[in-house]
């Protein structure tokens, strides 16, 4: 995987994710006056799909294009809303990344805090959102500086959406979720996988059961069987502490995900 987002942005992946956290920003808006979002892998923020690495991949093709081409379930239209608003209803030619999306979402009394540790990538980031109010954008490691952001007096939600291209990096997902829940228990945390083969997957899971205590809402979408270690064969986003009433809107946007494969399958399901 190409740790530059921009040879996978609006893929098949982002839709899920993407609709992951609008719904999750919402409903904790909804119970909190105040949220911190803390972003460990930020990136640019906004994405053209017209680039040179876009139409490499192609990726979007299968994601936020057949989004906009037609329907769709009823969780995707904020993030459709969203699209729509930054091509100014025009064709879709750019696809805005999280920071972005947040950005856009932020009450007066919300904050975002992102962390990219690309230099140009981080550039890029701030001009971007500049101009905006209430965001901090950091170059820097956002394993290493996420969890000593968390706030402890305000509700918090924790992203994080790391390239994979190290080895480490899912020891590090939960070696920095399990700090982050520590200073702020009842703090949310959504994390997005790849889903290549299914040991990996079960065995981070496993680690993350180990190392943290709280409940866990898993939505995974496959496009095909999870037999070719060397391909992306779906994506998953794993939530801690998740708002309550995700489970309906996350699968049905699980099962519609799934339908750019061939015999794939979406699912939602707990770990308690």
């Amino acid at each position: 995987m190409n740790y530059r987002h921009a040879f996978h942005a609006g893929n098949f992946a982002d839709i899920l994710k993407h609709a992951a956290i609008l719904m999750t920003l919402s409903a904790l808006q909804a119970r909190q006056p105040r949220l911190t979002v803390i972003d460990t892998h930020a990136g640019s923020g906004v994405y053209d799909l017209r680039g040179p690495a876009a139409r490499k991949s192609n990726e979007a093709q299968a994601g936020v294009l057949r989004l906009m081409a037609g329907p769709a379930p009823a969780a995707l239209e904020p993030l459709k809303r969203q699209v729509a608003a930054l091509n100014e209803g025009g064709e879709t030619v750019l696809y805005p990344g999280s920071p972005r999306l947040v950005a856009d979402a932020l009450r007066p009394a919300d904050r975002y805090v992102g962390f990219e540790l690309q230099p140009d990538e981080h550039r890029r980031l701030r001009e971007n959102l500049a101009g905006r109010r209430n965001l901090d954008m950091r170059l820097g490691d956002g394993f290493a500086e996420a969890s000593a952001r968390i706030p402890t007096d305000a509700g918090a939600l924790l992203l994080i959406d790391p390239p994979f291209e190290k080895a480490d990096d899912y020891g590090r997902i939960v070696e920095t979720v399990a700090a982050a829940l520590a200073r702020s228990p009842a703090a949310t945390a959504l994390v997005w996988l790849p889903l290549k083969d299914l040991e990996t997957f079960d065995a981070f899971l496993r680690d993350l059961e180990d190392a943290v205590e709280a409940p866990v809402l898993v939505a995974e979408t496959r496009l095909r069987p999870l037999d070719d270690p060397m391909k992306m064969n779906g994506c998953a986003v794993v939530l801690l502490n998740p708002p309550a009433g995700l489970e309906a809107p996350l699968a049905d946007v699980a099962a519609w995900v799934s339908g750019a494969g061939e015999g794939g399958a979406g699912r939602v399901w707990r770990i308690d």
